[in-house]
């Protein structure tokens, strides 16, 4: 029994479990350069999850969803905004933190998540909601924690010890800034959590495997050489507690 993990660039993700199924999270995938997919290129997709409205986050979830009618678990403000964009209401499963969704037998659990969701919708209302964390239970013993754009903050040691997820996709990495100016993002000093602090986010849940993200490419980081260096010298018998891991977009980790 096998669970996949398929990184897609910045914090998308791309898992598929044992019995086939595959789950997208935070499917930005048309803006996102350095995806080696696009839409049109999926050929089945069982479920959609998104953190929050975030453009590089949020990305093509609705139209995921068109072609494949598949559920997307998300807060109630990303909802309305992936049903203005013509997303079938029927297949939206909103959650708060705590709530938790079974959609198509995939159990889906929203933590919470230091961050903000807030958009213009395309009809012009500005819409805003509780952000997101997610623990998906894609097969027996296999919990994958996903922060989305979450700060760190003490309670991730409860989600911990409460849910014991053994994967963290943490996104703890600076996007790159010619990215994220296209966006008209200037100024920008830094992700919600950046290299050290998602080190120990990653040891305060306790996973086995920890996964950076939320960057085109991991070569030169200052982020991803710090969550290394934190996380590899911590050890117990020889190996590290927390075994850290930076995947190229298209690199595929399996359980």
């Amino acid at each position: 029994m096998t669970t996949q993990i398929r990184f897609l660039g910045i914090a998308a993700f791309e898992i598929t479990n044992s019995k086939g199924q595959i789950i997208l999270i935070d499917p930005c995938l048309s803006d996102n350069p350095a995806s080696p997919v696009q839409v049109d290129d999926l050929t089945h997709v069982d479920l959609v999850c998104v953190t929050h409205l975030a453009v590089d986050h949020l990305g093509d979830a609705a139209a995921i969803s068109k072609k494949f009618g598949c559920p997307v678990v998300c807060g109630p403000e990303t909802a309305v905004f992936l049903t203005q964009q013509g997303a079938d209401p029927g297949l939206m499963r909103t959650l708060p933190w705590g709530g938790q969704s079974n959609p198509n037998g995939i159990r889906v659990r929203a933590v919470e998540c230091h961050h903000t969701s807030f958009r213009q919708a395309p009809n012009g209302q500005y819409l805003s909601g509780q952000p997101l964390s997610f623990i998906i239970y894609a097969d027996p013993g296999v919990r994958i924690y996903h922060s989305g754009d979450s700060a760190i903050f003490s309670d991730l040691k409860l989600i911990g010890e409460l849910y014991r997820p053994t994967i963290g996709l943490i996104c703890s990495c600076e996007l790159e800034t010619k990215f994220l100016e296209n966006f008209g993002l200037k100024d920008h000093i830094g992700n919600e959590m950046n290299g050290d602090e998602g080190a120990l986010a990653a040891m305060w849940l306790g996973v086995e495997h920890a996964i950076i993200c939320h960057y085109l490419q991991p070569e030169g980081h200052d982020d991803v050489e710090k969550f290394f260096r934190i996380l590899e010298n911590r050890h117990s018998d020889g190996a590290p507690l927390v075994k850290p891991r930076a995947m190229h977009a298209g690199e595929i980790f399996v359980v």
